[in-house]
């Protein structure tokens, strides 16, 4: 797993607070903390606290500079967001790509993004390594630069190994447990009449085709035999 503390988030010359904060609300939700501003426009700003929600942490620790070369001197790599031609990077890379790379990188690494209407200037594009663009629709591929930020930092999350889906607490159905089920299926479907166990139907291999898809836990198995119980059996109620 990849720590994210080394990757940084560049703002370059942000022109909008309230994308400063949006910015940082995307930050903090994917893991990111180091939030760089670069000669933004207007900040601090009480837009910029609003759009943060509960990501505040993140503006209050944010650094502010005046040149991109001095918000990535210590970074062994930068990453620039634009939808410039190939000629302007010999590393042209997706989102998804970049990621993955910069997650294989060594050192400190910088997401670089630009100004929400200008982008990013050449000398700011020729001061990083990599190109890269989020594919979208070719016929609107317009993104919010906090929108951006998102997608990138997701991507970063994603590669670096920090998603840990909860291990299901559950207990899932033996083999045992469905054959019971299977069972107590057959034999109520018979009692009601509704199956015929010479008609040659397919029912029982059907409903076990039903419940394999399923993958079901034992509790499951165990409200429906309490279900086939009570239907088969009224005055037990």
């Amino acid at each position: 797993m990849v720590s994210l503390s080394r990757l940084r988030i560049v703002l370059c010359r942000p022109s909008h607070p309230g994308n400063i904060g949006a910015a940082a609300r995307a930050m903090k939700a994917m893991g990111l903390a180091d939030l760089r501003l670069v000669a933004p426009e207007r900040y601090p700003a009480p837009e910029a606290q609003w759009m943060a929600t509960n990501a505040g942490d993140v503006l209050e620790n944010a650094r502010l500079h005046g040149s991109l070369g001095e918000a990535i001197a210590d970074c062994t790599a930068a990453f620039a967001l634009s939808a410039r031609p190939r000629e302007w990077s010999t590393q042209v890379l997706d989102a998804r790509a970049a990621a993955a790379r910069a997650v294989e990188l060594g050192g400190k690494l910088a997401f670089v993004f630009g100004n929400e209407s200008a982008g990013l200037t050449n000398d700011e594009m020729l001061a990083c390594q990599y190109l890269v663009h989020i594919p979208a629709n070719p016929e609107f591929t317009s993104l919010n630069l906090a929108q951006a930020v998102q997608i990138v930092a997701y991507e970063v999350f994603m590669a670096s190994g920090h998603v840990s889906l909860e291990e299901k607490k559950e207990k899932p159905a033996t083999v045992a447990d469905l054959e019971g089920l299977y069972a107590h299926l057959e034999q109520a479907a018979t009692e009601s009449k509704f199956f015929d166990p010479a008609s040659g139907s397919k029912l029982p291999t059907r409903l076990r085709r039903l419940f394999s898809r399923i993958g079901m836990e034992r509790e499951e198995v165990n409200i429906l035999r309490g279900l086939l119980n009570a239907l088969q059996d009224p005055k037990s109620k």
